[in-house]
């Protein structure tokens, strides 16, 4: 497996499309995980109180439209 080091210097030896097929990719895959993490969250009731506090907040008319 190469080393961080190694990996940082074939990247910025790519071409430039290469370069940005790259960016593309990796964030691509950081919104995967993203999305993985809110979905277990979700899942797992952990984002539950937001809902909460967004409902009080409507109740509460303290919620603006824009």
């Amino acid at each position: 497996m190469l080393q961080l080091s190694e990996i940082k210097k074939e990247i910025e030896e790519l071409p430039k499309q290469e370069y940005v097929n790259l960016r593309h990719w990796f964030a691509e895959k950081d919104w995967e995980i993203w999305d993985k993490q809110i979905k277990e969250d979700s899942n797992s009731g952990k984002l539950d109180f937001l809902a909460k506090e967004a409902l009080q907040e409507k109740n509460n008319n303290n919620l603006e439209a824009l």
